[in-house]
């Protein structure tokens, strides 16, 4: 080795020594670095943690009021709903709490010049008081409310009035009606806990009533067949008239609970019944809804045999048909009272069949509709109208 090399040496352990300090230099100032970062993650860590602690002692603080909050409102909504239960039971008490009956005789120099009066017009064409024309074409909807009560029985609105009650005679033989604020609790309630109830002073008999203008009208069970007029706003008897027809039969063959149908429509009131005089077809009547006066009377050409119900509609009575073994319910026969349209004209009318046969049809005037009673079922009919014309 020269001498130069000898006197590159110590230049080269300076380097090195020169090389090996920056380098540690370096490290320990990216070892300061990394932790200054790490003491500064530790802080935020720490404060997270504490912001996250206290947070969550704010939330279950808030968690245990609503709690309290919510055990509060359910106490005083098990408290609101004892109080309602109550009221419940004591306006039923009030409601079913009606007056003495009146004493209801039966004049029977009056009912003979009631029976005379209407023979005289029996028969005759019938003088419109409305210029109602129409006719039903066919059945345009049907719908199903519910299940309720018996088998046979009846239920209806006010056919002539604005109330939205509902109205309900279960079975064929009882003296209480249901009564319903509205179509809604009716349908949503399978008990009779929202219905109102009214006691009347008679039992009634069969599921020809109607409730008319304010007014209830059944068929008292006992005794001669008479019709009683009773008030819905004061619950007592204004009025009450033995129907003026001998030895009365049930007026259809598949319904024999019932021995007169009080109907109404777009005319007023009426009255379908059956006598033993004519024992195969059905009769009817035009009543007076003040007085209970039968101003005319007719003799349909409409047989008895097979028929479960029968309605008015613009003046004529459509008979509902159907069979022993339930089938389709049907219109058979129409019977006019003005004339103007002949029962071989008027359209067939076919219900749905569903369950069995037809208790109770009411035809409602304002709705255009039937509420119908099929073996314990509640079902609307939703009519289509056309001109008797144009039959």
């Amino acid at each position: 080795m020269g001498p130069r090399c000898w006197l590159l040496l110590p230049l080269l352990a300076a380097a090195l020594q020169a090389q090996q300090q920056q380098f540690m230099e370096y490290v320990e100032r990216r070892l300061t670095l990394l932790e200054e970062r790490i003491s500064q993650w530790h802080d935020q860590s720490s404060r997270y943690s504490t912001e996250l602690r206290d947070f969550k002692n704010q939330v279950l603080g808030m968690l245990e009021t609503a709690e309290k909050e919510r055990e509060a409102m359910r106490s005083e909504a098990e408290s609101a709903a004892v109080r309602v239960d109550r009221l419940e039971r004591e306006v039923d008490y009030l409601e079913t709490q009606n007056p003495a009956p009146p004493c209801v005789e039966v004049d029977e120099t009056l009912m003979e010049k009631q029976v005379a009066t209407a023979k005289q017009r029996k028969n005759e064409k019938y003088t419109k008081l409305t210029d109602c024309s129409d006719t039903i074409a066919n059945v345009r909807a049907m719908k199903i409310l519910k299940r309720f009560g018996s088998s046979s029985g009846l239920w209806t609105k006010d056919t002539a009035g604005n109330s939205e009650k509902i109205y309900v005679f279960d079975g064929t033989a009882n003296d209480t009606v249901y009564v319903f604020p509205r179509m809604r609790e009716f349908t949503l309630f399978s008990s009779t806990r929202k219905a109102a109830r009214i006691k009347l002073p008679y039992p009634w008999v069969g599921t020809g009533h109607l409730v008319y203008n304010g007014h209830l009208y059944y068929i008292r069970q006992q005794g001669p067949f008479q019709v009683i007029k009773f008030s819905l706003a004061n619950k007592t008897v204004v009025d009450s008239s033995v129907f003026p027809a001998e030895e009365q039969i049930p007026v259809f063959g598949l319904s024999p609970f019932t021995y007169i149908e009080i109907a109404a429509d777009e005319e007023g009131l009426w009255a379908i019944y059956a006598t033993k005089e004519d024992e195969k077809n059905i009769c009817l009547a035009k009543l007076d809804p003040t007085s209970l006066d039968i101003e005319q009377m007719w003799d349909t050409p409409c047989p008895r045999e097979n028929a479960e119900a029968a309605f008015v509609v613009c003046g004529a009575l459509h008979v509902v048909y159907n069979t022993r073994l339930p089938s389709r319910s049907r219109v058979q026969c129409v019977f006019d009272v003005s004339g103007t349209l002949a029962s071989e004209d008027a359209s067939l009318v076919y219900f749905p069949k569903r369950y069995g046969s037809h208790s109770s049809m009411k035809y409602n005037p304002q709705e255009r509709q039937i509420y119908a009673w099929d073996d314990g079922y509640q079902i609307t009919y939703r009519m289509e109208m056309k001109k008797k014309l144009e039959v």
